[in-house]
């Protein structure tokens, strides 16, 4: 067990910039002021652990023993996600970073702890461990300020139904039809390093762990009464969010609407023309429900997302510029005000996509840029998807229009079904797949576009046609193939190593493309 998590709560508490280092150096039990009494002496000191977890989410380098430059939290990981799919090309290798995400390059290298297998797992599992701390004073924190632990609880459990979702969407693949399949363990209560470890739960029983997790967030969130401190934290509508992106992905249509409603009508958030949000970084815009504000002292200047994406600083943006799928950026009118974000007639275009000008730094002297994790826009398309699926094609629609009808005046939409491709640039001219390509558009960059393909169970390809280079075309592989292995992570080395009830010939995924 000694590997598997870092146990960083001493830190967190003082909400400390988090340093890599090895996970033998980072095994810290936590400290007596993590007792149910002392979160509940006064007020918001029940909030105060939370605030160490939540800067995990957009800190660099704490994750990872190296490549740190690519794991800067919750916008690293979408990004890898984004790279993996068929819509966001990378038109070189540049440095390095993220190019071994989007050519398939890193399952092989589940023994190192500087690459993506160890970085998520380790992060996703990290968060989880301090989460449990908090649950584990949850009978005790009731005794004190109930609307203050409802808050701090309620977030916890947010935060534990995240950490597991995203590790059975990166470590497994997508829950319908693969219920009984091999996922992660399952911890719910305070880890140490004497802690014996679980064996791999299956997709069921994690997804049943989410739910449980994601509904009393719901339920206490909603009951706190309070304004949440920060634009970082979980409040209710948050949580709804959260809650309507994994029923998507469980295919249970109705809670995804529900959830999504409710997280409109909860949050206060309006939807916003692309005028009003240039550069996507700031997060004290009307339509952000959760995103991370990055003050000076905690920028990642090179470790960063806009770093990544912003050609215009001169960074890894330039040497490997991040652009869309041409035939994607084709599905929109002349008159789509998205457009903005792209920009077809960059000199540095070459053959490739077209080059992004959606997220920028909002100063460039000082690195600044706020990270967005959730905005108000998803929202009516995931209540629009749940919809069109549920047969409720004139709902779906009027969600639907209420995005667009900020986004293209010329927009309207009479198509009708469900029908999808065998693959993504299959056109059937359903309205399920108008959806779809408008979530494909308003969500680039900031979904993991690997994950709507992965639940939606199409294949893809990635053609010249689009943009993408011929050293990333990924020729040969079963990307079209929905049941392939390709974006299921293997398992880090380290969890061998400490677990006694996992082993790498029998728990490890396959490390090939298929099983």
């Amino acid at each position: 067990m000694k590997s598997l998590f870092k146990y960083m709560f001493a830190g967190l508490l003082a909400g400390t910039v988090l340093s890599s280092c090895s996970s033998d150096q980072l095994e810290t039990q936590p400290t007596t002021s993590m007792s149910g009494a002392s979160l509940m002496d006064n007020g918001n000191a029940a909030l105060v652990p939370l605030n160490g977890i939540y800067r995990m989410l957009y800190t660099a380098g704490w994750s990872t023993g190296g490549n740190t430059h690519q794991c800067h939290g919750i916008t690293a990981w979408t990004l890898a996600a984004e790279v993996m799919g068929e819509d966001h090309v990378m038109a070189a290798q540049g440095s390095g970073w993220y190019w071994y995400d989007a050519i398939y390059n890193v399952k092989s290298r589940y023994t190192s702890t500087t690459w993506r297998s160890y970085d998520l797992w380790n992060a996703y599992y990290t968060l989880i461990s301090n989460a449990n701390y908090i649950l584990a004073a949850e009978e005790t924190m009731k005794d004190g300020a109930t609307v203050t632990a409802n808050s701090a609880l309620g977030q916890a459990y947010a935060i534990r139904a995240y950490g597991y979702f995203m590790l059975a969407q990166n470590f497994a693949r997508t829950y319908k039809g693969h219920e009984s399949e091999p996922c992660c363990p399952i911890y719910t209560e305070p880890t140490s390093a004497d802690t014996k470890g679980q064996p791999r739960s299956t997709v069921q029983q994690v997804y049943d762990q989410i739910k449980s997790d994601i509904n009393k967030a719901v339920e206490l969130l909603a009951n706190a009464n309070c304004d949440r401190q920060h634009i970082s934290h979980i409040d209710y509508s948050v949580a709804c969010g959260i809650q309507a992106r994994i029923a998507l992905v469980m295919e249970d249509w109705a809670t995804a609407k529900t959830a999504a409603h409710n997280a409109i009508k909860s949050s206060g958030k309006n939807i916003l023309p692309v005028a009003d949000f240039i550069g996507v970084n700031d997060s004290k815009k009307a339509n952000v429900m959760w995103g991370a504000e990055i003050i000076t002292d905690q920028v990642g200047m090179y470790a960063s997302f806009f770093s990544h994406m912003d050609a215009d600083m001169g960074a890894y943006g330039e040497s490997a510029r991040k652009q869309i799928n041409k035939l994607l950026y084709a599905k929109m009118n002349p008159t789509d005000t998205r457009q903005a974000w792209w920009n077809p007639q960059d000199a540095n275009n070459k053959s490739n996509g077209y080059q992004q000008e959606k997220f920028k730094f909002s100063d460039y002297q000082t690195w600044l840029g706020d990270y967005i994790f959730m905005r108000i826009e998803e929202m009516y398309l995931i209540a629009a998807e749940a919809e069109c699926r549920l047969n409720q094609e004139n709902e779906a629609k009027t969600d639907l229009m209420a995005l667009m009808s900020k986004r293209d005046t010329g927009y309207t939409c009479d198509k009708t079904g469900t029908a999808l491709g065998k693959t993504t640039c299959e056109w059937t001219g359903s309205l399920l797949e108008e959806i779809l390509i408008q979530r494909r558009i308003e969500l680039w960059g900031e979904a993991g576009r690997v994950f709507d393909i992965k639940r939606c169970k199409q294949g893809f390809v990635r053609t010249a046609e689009m943009g993408w280079p011929t050293a990333a075309l990924l020729s040969g592989r079963p990307t079209d193939d929905p049941e392939n292995y390709m974006w299921v992570l293997t398992i880090p080395q380290t969890e061998f190593d400490g677990n006694e009830n996992m082993t790498g010939d029998k728990d490890q995924n396959p490390v090939g493309d298929t099983k």
